[in-house]
């Protein structure tokens, strides 16, 4: 932090100086304001980077949710996205579960991104995401809305101490289907992972070794577990504080309408008007917005559409 108000400061002493500069001056010394401007933006991203584990890798879990077909379509269109956005940035992505819908799209996608960040960067993208669009679904090509979870948690490897009793796992093998299990479906090497006392299943398919599913299964347990105790910690710890935020996960954060050709973030305001780009992986903006946001540097904003 003051490294980038010392630069903010030598920054905005050379504006207040540009005035008196004379035209060849200020083509000397644009490349350095620019160059300046960069820094600063990059160190101003660094305090929003700040919290715990945002430098691990993230598991992404995309679920549809209200819209049937419709929905399972947004959420395969959600996990292209991101797939996309990983791309973009250089980074990894390994595919942990991948199920189709009845008809179309897909019913739930797992996957972990990997790379400088990625838990701290994706972690803004957690919540619900409402499609509008004239539905391809339709034969009218009726105006529809549905909807679209996305689950984001910091990957934790073995070092970290979460405990899991044998007696409360069930782990149960069957034959790889589906588009995720395209390739290895003669075998029976899918791994389902239950753990009793809380009932959270997790599934893996996508190799052809059952040992690597069931590793794969179980480090994404952990984190699963990790999660719930730290956001136990995190809410005791601003109840004490006396802070009210409100809860996050089930709530509508941001809403693509495509026959209007925007998309807004309800929680900063953030608008973009190129809804291809976003859905992409052109999610640079509305990612900082929302760390903005988190951060509690950018005020929330009421979440009604401009429709």
């Amino acid at each position: 932090m003051e490294g980038y108000r010392r630069l903010e400061s030598d920054l905005q002493g050379l504006l207040e100086l540009w005035p008196e500069l004379s035209a060849e001056e200020r083509e000397q010394m644009q490349p350095e304001l620019e160059r300046a401007g960069r820094e600063l933006e990059d160190l101003y991203h660094q305090t929003l980077l700040g919290f715990p584990y945002a430098e691990n890798a993230a598991i992404v879990t995309i679920k549809p949710g209200a819209g049937g077909t419709e929905a399972c379509d947004w959420a395969q269109m959600l996990y292209r996205m991101y797939t996309r956005f990983a791309e973009r940035k250089g980074f990894s992505l390994e595919l942990v579960d991948l199920e189709p819908g009845a008809e179309a799209g897909i019913d739930q996608a797992q996957f972990i991104v990997r790379g400088e960040n990625a838990y701290g960067l994706l972690s803004a993208e957690a919540g619900v995401h409402r499609l509008v669009r004239p539905s391809p679904f339709n034969a009218q090509g009726k105006r529809q809305t549905s909807f679209a979870a996305v689950e984001v948690m910091p990957e934790v490897d073995e070092s970290v101490d979460v405990q899991i009793a044998p007696e409360d796992l069930r782990i149960d093998v069957m034959r790889s289907q589906g588009k995720g299990g395209q390739g290895v479906n003669t075998t029976d090497s899918a791994v389902r992972v239950v753990h009793l006392p809380t009932g959270i299943i997790v599934k893996c398919q996508v190799t052809r070794s059952q040992q690597k599913n069931k590793e794969m299964a179980m480090n994404i347990l952990r984190s699963k577990l990790f999660e719930i105790e730290w956001k136990k910690k995190q809410e005791e710890l601003a109840r004490l504080k006396g802070e009210s935020r409100p809860i996050e996960w089930g709530s509508q954060i941001r809403s693509y309408v495509l026959d209007k050709q925007y998309i807004k973030d309800h929680r900063t305001g953030e608008m973009r008007h190129d809804p291809e780009n976003v859905l992409d992986g052109d999610l640079e903006s509305l990612i900082w917005a929302g760390l903005e946001w988190k951060a509690g540097r950018r005020e929330a904003v009421a979440s009604a559409d401009e429709e």
